[in-house]
């Protein structure tokens, strides 16, 4: 016998199954079972890099394309590795430090996890 999820709107444990989906006696709330499985839970932001993979703060990411450093002439190359990474909030969502030019922001569509 398999175990179901509680549900994620009121948090019953009388779940059960009907065909592809979940359903909450309690509280009438239905979702899909592989939604349950894959989605993270309410409010947290997942970050994906370039080709849809989930990054996590310490995880090392690779540079995709040539960035140029904005206020410098510095540009970090393809296949730049980043070690450590901090995800964060904003347009840059990853904060780290480069080897050769410091303390960056990237954006997570622009690299690779390794």
């Amino acid at each position: 016998m398999s175990t179901l999820p509680p549900c994620p709107k009121c948090g019953s444990e009388y779940t059960y199954e009907d065909g592809p989906s979940l359903i909450c006696p309690e509280c009438a709330h239905e979702w899909s079972a592989l939604a349950s499985a894959e989605t993270p839970a309410e409010g947290d932001k997942v970050i994906r890099d370039s080709v849809g993979n989930v990054l996590q703060d310490g995880d090392t990411v690779s540079v995709i394309k040539d960035l140029k450093v904005k206020g410098s002439s510095l540009v970090v190359k393809v296949g730049t590795k980043v070690k450590g990474i901090r995800l964060c909030d904003g347009d840059h969502d990853i904060d780290c430090k480069i080897d050769g030019i410091g303390a960056m922001k990237l954006k997570s569509e622009f690299v690779k996890k390794v």
